[in-house]
């Protein structure tokens, strides 16, 4: 992946819905285009943030998954 990170969220330790909830709050701060990186331990994150993505048109460049992190990478559209 070869995009520039804009803002980072680490909601490591953190359980449904507070990932998300974060999440939300960060998309309304930055602009359209920004590359959002988030990191997460809660395996509910998997369903939850590509839906977020889904219903509010943002992009979502890419989805990993490392050890016991989950890492996504999301436009804002």
């Amino acid at each position: 992946m070869n995009v520039t990170i804009d803002k980072s969220l680490d909601a490591s330790g953190l359980l449904c819905p507070e990932p998300v909830m974060m999440l939300h709050k960060i998309m309304r701060e930055a602009v359209s285009g920004n590359v959002i990186e988030v990191i997460a331990t809660d395996p509910s994150t998997v369903r939850d943030i590509p839906k977020f993505c889904l219903f509010l048109g943002h992009e979502l460049i890419e989805q990993k998954q490392a050890d016991t992190h989950y890492f996504y990478y999301i436009r804002k559209s």
